[in-house]
C-alpha cells in the first residue's frame, strides 16, 4: 500500500498521447513520439523508437536500438545495470529483468514513498537467452496483457521444440521451415534447439543473421549459423531453416526443398491464424505471458493494476474479481504481432 501522506501513483503517473509520462521525473517509458527524456523497456521497434534526446536502459537494450536504429546526431544515452537506482527528477528509476527478450527490463519507480512498476513486455517461463522476470513489490503494477484472456495458455516450449524435431525425422526429403521474429523469437528457438541436443548448424534467412550476430557478442552463444541464402537446395533436405514471419509467404522460399511451413508465435494457439497463413507446423513458443502467468503475477503482487495494452478488459475483470482495484490505459502503438 502506498505510505500514509504519499502521493497516490495517479498523481505523477500519467496516460499521454505519447505514453506513460512520469511528471515529476519529466520522462516517458516507451514513447510513442520523439521525446525529451525516455526510458525504453526493450528492443523491439514498438517500444524503442527513434527521435529521443536522452535514453536509458541496459546496455543490450542500447546496443540492439544502436544496430536497429543507428547513431542518432545528439542523443545521449545512458547505461543503467539491473537492480542499479539513478535519479530522474527526484524519481528514483530502477531496472529489474523482464524476461521478454536480451536486455528487457521492468521499470520501477518510486516516488515520496510512492511506487510503480511498469512491466514493458514480459514473460515468467525460463528463456536461456535472458534473465528471468522476478516480481517487484509497488503500489500500482502496470502491466501489459498481450495474451490476457482464459483460452491463451502456452505449453512448455520442450514440447514444441520435440515437435519441430520430429517433423524433422519423419519428412527428411523436405526441410522444416520456421517463421520467428528477428528480435528475440530467432535466438530463444535455436538456444532451445541446442538445449534439446540439436547441434547441427542452423539455416537464416539473411534478415536473421546480423542479430545473431549481435547476441553472440553480447554473450548468448548460437552454435553454428549457415546463410540459408545460396545454400544449394539438395543440402537443405532435412534441415531447418529459421526466416522472419513475413518470408515463409514469399518467393524466397522456391529455393527450399518442400519445406513444412512453421510458425513460432503464442497466435499460433488460434488454429484459425495457422490456417490462414498456411502453416503446416504451429508452434505455440511466445515471448509474452499466458494468461495463467499474468494471473500468477496479479495474484503474488496483490496490488492496483493498470494494463497498457493487448486483451485490457479480460485482466480488468480478472483483478477486479479479486477484489483489486484495476483499470485500462488503453495505450495505442505497443503490439507487434511477429514478436509474440
Amino acid at each position: 500500500m502506498t505510505a500514509i501522506g504519499a502521493p497516490k501513483p495517479s498523481d505523477w503517473v500519467r496516460h499521454t498521447g505519447k505514453g506513460l509520462c512520469i511528471e515529476p521525473g519529466g520522462f516517458f517509458i516507451d514513447p510513442v513520439g520523439g521525446a525529451k527524456a525516455a526510458v525504453i523497456t526493450h528492443g523491439h521497434s514498438d517500444h524503442a523508437r527513434a527521435g529521443h534526446k536522452t535514453v536509458l536502459a541496459t546496455a543490450e537494450t542500447l546496443a540492439i536500438m544502436a544496430h536497429r536504429i543507428g547513431d542518432e546526431p545528439g542523443q545521449q544515452r545512458q547505461t543503467l545495470r539491473y537492480g542499479e537506482t539513478v535519479e530522474l527528477g527526484g524519481v528514483k528509476v530502477r531496472l529489474e529483468p523482464a524476461g521478454h527478450v536480451l536486455g528487457s527490463a521492468q521499470v520501477v519507480l518510486e516516488w515520496k514513498g510512492s511506487r510503480v512498476v511498469v512491466s514493458g513486455d514480459y514473460k515468467r517461463r525460463r528463456d536461456p537467452t535472458c534473465p528471468a522476470f522476478v516480481p517487484q513489490d509497488c503500489d500500482v503494477f502496470i502491466t501489459e496483457a498481450t495474451f490476457g484472456l482464459p483460452v491463451f495458455r502456452h505449453p512448455p516450449d520442450t514440447e514444441e521444440i520435440a515437435r519441430l524435431l520430429h517433423t524433422r525425422e519423419i519428412f527428411p526429403e523436405r526441410c522444416v521451415l520456421v517463421g520467428v521474429y528477428a528480435l528475440g523469437k530467432c535466438q530463444r528457438v535455436i538456444r532451445l534447439l541446442r538445449e534439446a541436443g540439436y547441434q547441427a548448424p542452423i539455416y537464416l534467412h539473411g534478415a536473421l543473421m546480423t542479430m545473431c550476430e549481435l547476441y553472440e557478442r553480447l554473450g548468448v552463444r548460437l552454435g553454428p549459423l549457415l546463410p540459408a541464402t545460396g545454400a544449394e537446395k539438395e543440402s537443405l533436405k532435412g534441415q531447418i531453416v529459421l526466416a522472419p514471419p513475413s518470408a515463409i509467404d514469399d518467393r524466397w522460399t522456391r529455393r527450399l526443398p518442400d519445406p513444412v511451413m512453421a510458425l513460432a508465435s503464442g497466435w499460433m494457439r488460434v488454429k484459425q491464424r495457422a490456417k490462414q497463413r498456411g502453416v503446416e507446423l504451429p508452434l505455440v513458443i511466445s515471448d509474452h505471458c499466458d494468461w495463467d502467468e499474468l494471473t500468477q503475477t496479479i495474484d503474488e503482487l496483490g496490488t492496483e493494476v493498470w494494463v497498457t495494452h493487448g486483451r485490457e478488459e479480460g485482466l480488468v475483470h480478472y483483478a477486479q474479481g479479486k477484489g483489486l482495484r484495476a483499470r485500462a490505459l488503453d495505450l495505442v502503438g505497443y503490439d507487434d504481432e511477429d514478436a509474440e
